[in-house]
């Protein structure tokens, strides 16, 4: 049968991933598919400049039409990274009846939309596995093995580095500085943590997911964001002693009232599947009406783990356009609403310094109880001759219920000298 005929856009870490894999798995990638797939070029900045001795000859170009609507190229490969010009050259290529397949999270969660609108024009398809989780296979799984599913929740550790974070921060003791500090030495946080540290790349990957699982056009923007900057070593440690486990958690969820979308530190039961989720690795925890709960676990990125995602999404179309078979296009064909944050509910675990004097606590007690706050457990210690630190642990309440109690608790300047961290408790 003809061979497919792939140009590349971008050749970095996850594009020379693709072709090493291309390399190595040849032949039982051509037996799968039933004939060869052959990448004709790429499209890179420098096309004179040395690069890796064991990829193979390629013909190189910066020119984006030598590989974009070219008509010797059957299918587009996008790993340049990026929304400008990633996104105008994905669109041109499916408008061109180029099928195209993207890693690019930014682009697809904020341009989703646009991607399959320009598909419908060109009668084209496009591939997006890589684009949350790495090599973990969980675009597919929600758009097809799970497609009988009504999605109840998706719940995920998806941003590596702020894993590692959190994980030497609970098992080594460091601060927030000295972990981030180690994870950029490694290679794992850029010199510019903000994307990671933040949140913002999390709730991207969100938004990716929660489109699919819950049938709605879900956008970051959108999204509740905080990132894992305020966590303490003070925090985990107290936390430990609840026996939970801190991460920066991904969070959908089918409510009667709408869908909750959400990314912020979390602390979860140390026995809750996602807890053992340590280091650079991802986990993504689904539960659906049928299928009930589930867990996708590995490697959220690197060069091999991200083109593994890639390469699969290769022969998936290869196999499709020789077929004539259809693919499943967009799913958001609903229009649910979102769950305000104040709408929220959850538990809360917050950790105050208040004056060391009697009566304190039931000044603080009276406040959560006037805002309908129900207080589940207190740990008290003292922290000098003049102040002590207090953890309230709440029962299940709106998020709006406890911020109106956190803004009654800092008004009482006398006794409360700060309100140090408030971190969610998901069972």
């Amino acid at each position: 049968m003809p061979g497919l005929r792939v140009g590349l856009l971008g050749l970095g870490t996850v594009g020379t991933g693709v072709l090493k894999l291309l390399g190595a798995n040849r032949g039982m990638i051509e037996a799968k598919v039933g004939a060869p797939i052959e990448v004709v070029r790429a499209l890179v900045r420098h096309p004179g400049r040395t690069r890796d001795h064991e990829l193979p000859a390629l013909s190189l170009t910066s020119d984006p039409g030598s590989v974009v609507g070219a008509p010797d190229i059957d299918l587009v490969v996008e790993v340049m990274g990026g929304i400008t010009p990633a996104r105008d050259y994905m669109v041109q290529a499916l408008r061109a009846g180029q099928w195209v397949i993207t890693a690019n999270k930014d682009v697809v969660a904020e341009y989703g939309d646009d991607l399959y609108a320009a598909a419908d024009a060109g009668h084209s398809a496009f591939f997006f596995e890589a684009s949350v989780g790495g090599g973990i296979p969980i675009i597919r799984a929600l758009k097809e093995s799970l497609a009988a599913n009504r999605i109840q929740s998706v719940m995920g550790i998806v941003n590596g580095t702020t894993n590692y974070i959190l994980t030497k921060m609970s098992q080594q003791g460091q601060d927030f500085g000295e972990a981030l500090a180690t994870a950029q030495q490694l290679g794992y946080a850029e010199a510019d943590p903000t994307a990671d540290v933040d949140g913002h790349d999390a709730a991207r990957k969100l938004a990716i997911l929660c489109s699919m699982a819950f049938l709605t056009r879900i956008k970051p923007g959108q999204i509740h964001t905080e990132g894992i900057r305020g966590v303490s070593a003070r925090d985990i440690q107290m936390g430990q002693r609840f026996g939970w486990v801190v991460k920066l958690l991904a969070i959908g969820k089918a409510t009667a009232n709408g869908i909750e979308v959400r990314v912020h530190p979390t602390f979860i039961p140390k026995e809750h599947p996602l807890a053992s989720v340590n280091d650079v690795l991802n986990g993504i925890f689904v539960s659906g009406d049928a299928v009930g709960e589930t867990m996708f676990y590995g490697r959220g990125a690197g060069s091999l783990p991200t083109a593994s995602s890639v390469v699969g999404d290769l022969i998936q179309a290869a196999l499709a356009r020789q077929s004539g078979g259809a693919t499943l296009g967009c799913t958001c064909y609903e229009e649910r609403p979102l769950l305000p944050m104040s709408g929220v509910t959850s538990r809360y675990y917050l950790r105050l310094i208040v004056a060391d004097q009697p009566g304190v606590l039931a000044r603080v007690a009276s406040a959560f109880g006037d805002a309908g706050v129900s207080i589940e457990s207190v740990v008290q210690a003292p922290r000098s001759a003049e102040a002590a630190e207090v953890v309230f642990v709440t029962h299940s309440v709106q998020e709006g219920r406890l911020q109106s109690a956190v803004a009654a608790v800092r008004q009482q300047t006398d006794v409360v000298h700060r309100i140090d961290s408030l971190i969610r408790v998901e069972a």
